[in-house]
């Protein structure tokens, strides 16, 4: 969905309401020194945010819901109880401890090998979001929204980057030009 790796660890379930399709940016969590985690608050008035869940994150959460739920029931008292029902965090491992940046990268490099995709740091997992976003005819405003930020250039500039698939369609125009010349270049 485009969120900060930071935001993804600082979600908490009651910030996500599968019943009205929507999860809410108000948290973050990050590492310093690669020891301590630092909890805090969305990166500025623009990074706190409502957004409304895509089928497909909110199908994945959903099951993601109900397998914290099975893995919980099944430590028992050995689960690192966050006070998951209501508040606790969505970003844990199997025992219910909670994820920081460096297991969330770990996490998400292994999915990316088990299902066979290229490696990529998690902030260009952000801006692949984005681009595509952009290349699909989200305004420019809107893609600032989602993205958090309060200066559309922010997000034009460090996170919306074309690659030459996407500029085919550029190709096509031009294409149109050559033709209306009949045969100039």
């Amino acid at each position: 969905m485009g969120l900060r790796p930071a935001e993804v660890c600082g979600l908490r379930w009651a910030d996500i309401d599968l019943a009205e399709g929507t999860l809410v940016v108000a948290n973050t969590q990050t590492m310093m020194g690669n020891k301590t985690v630092i909890k805090k608050d969305a990166k500025s008035m623009a990074g706190e945010r409502v957004l409304p869940l895509p089928a497909p994150a909110e199908e994945a959460l959903k099951k993601f819901k109900a397998l914290q739920a099975a893995e919980k029931l099944a430590l028992g008292t050995g689960y690192a109880d966050t006070g998951y029902a209501d508040t606790g965090y969505m970003c844990v491992n199997a025992a219910g401890e909670i994820h920081a940046m460096k297991q969330l990268r770990t996490r998400a490099r292994k999915l990316m090998a088990d299902i066979g995709l290229r490696q990529v740091r998690l902030y260009d997992a952000r801006a692949s979001c984005f681009t595509y976003l952009a290349n699909n005819g989200v305004p420019d405003h809107l893609l600032a929204r989602w993205a958090g930020h309060t200066n559309v250039k922010t997000t034009e500039r460090w996170y919306v980057k074309p690659d030459v698939e996407d500029l085919r369609g550029a190709a096509t125009t031009w294409g149109g030009l050559h033709n209306a010349q009949e045969g100039g270049v």
